[in-house]
């Protein structure tokens, strides 16, 4: 799941103050800076896997079209949750749940994510163009998720699920959340490779240079690598936040909560866990992610959507921890 929030941002570090000079363009007769140092690089990774060519059909014309690397992390994470659950499943995590029940719990989960991951795009987000044109909702290939509320989807369905099964609500969430990391870190391993919620200029010649990031300089593709290689984006480096989220949310977050789920837990404990650990690490790498730039930053000139978003993460992950200290221990 993924994800919060996948819209590309654009140079909004500019538009709150940030009077970086811009690189005179190719063709200035001055004279070029230095090479660009080897700690910088330029993002020119293609975004879908596979491209089709326009073709015919029953004497109907179509268009080229792609698949998108990001689509398919969804997929993976998907698979890849189903697989560890069905691990998960034999282990005995989850009582006497029978192989149909846990299909249909991860069938709700899923649609818990892409739901909710659009729905809470769009409120927390994009409200005003919401409002503006509620059909804007299905436009999903414009591009915008929110990881929140994928969150807030999966345990609607969880919900839905357990109440119809018969099984404690929380334990189908201490179930499904050493699941969770595995979307998570392949949907922002696909924001990296699509070129988008990049991080702030990094101040030095280290970080990853993102075309999609200097839109407002008219330049093609192909300008901006031989600025680049010219020594003449040097500023324009940035935090590869997404990779920054993958190795948190993703492979430590999963690499713990697997590990401390190994063994039963008490009730909550293992939800709790996801929900701090998830919320920290998200709210310290929103201090060097690029804020939307229809938000901006929303108070003391450095709080985030995102960081709001996770302070109730943090303070549930807390609360479901004390709260599982008082739960009988398991045998």
């Amino acid at each position: 799941m993924v994800g919060a929030d996948n819209r590309a941002r654009s140079l909004a570090d500019r538009r709150r103050g940030d009077n970086a000079p811009i690189p005179p363009p190719i063709g200035d007769n001055r004279a070029p800076s230095a090479p660009t140092p080897a700690m910088a690089y330029f993002h020119d990774i293609d975004p879908y896997a596979v491209q089709f060519p326009p073709f015919s059909l029953f004497g109907h014309a179509f268009g080229s079209f792609g698949v998108h690397w990001y689509g398919l992390m969804y997929l993976g994470g998907f698979l890849g949750g189903w697989w560890l659950g069905k691990r998960r499943l034999r282990a005995g995590r989850l009582g006497a749940v029978t192989q149909e029940q846990f299909s249909d719990l991860m069938f709700y989960a899923m649609l818990g994510v892409i739901l909710g991951g659009r729905i809470g795009y769009m409120l927390f987000y994009n409200f005003p163009q919401l409002l503006a044109e509620p059909l804007s909702l299905l436009r999903v290939w414009e591009g915008g998720m929110s990881f929140h509320g994928g969150l807030l989807g999966v345990l609607v369905g969880g919900l839905y699920w357990a109440r119809r099964n018969g099984v404690v609500f929380f334990d189908a969430v201490d179930f499904v959340a050493p699941l969770v990391p595995i979307g998570l870190g392949l949907g922002r391993l696909g924001n990296f490779i699509g070129g988008e919620l990049w991080g702030k200029r990094t101040g030095g010649d280290w970080g990853v240079v993102f075309p999609r990031a200097l839109e407002a300089l008219g330049k093609a593709p192909d300008e901006l690598r031989a600025m680049f290689l010219a020594g003449q984006l040097h500023g324009e480096a940035r935090h590869p936040t997404q990779l920054y989220e993958f190795t948190l949310e993703g492979v430590v977050l999963f690499s713990v909560l697997w590990m401390y789920s190994r063994k039963p837990r008490p009730r909550y404990a293992v939800s709790g866990l996801f929900a701090l650990l998830y919320g920290c690490f998200r709210f310290a790498v929103e201090f060097v992610r690029e804020p939307d730039v229809q938000l901006g930053y929303l108070a003391f000139g450095w709080v985030t959507m995102g960081q709001i978003l996770s302070l109730p993460l943090i303070v549930t992950g807390v609360a479901l921890l004390l709260l599982s200290q008082r739960q009988p221990r398991p045998a």
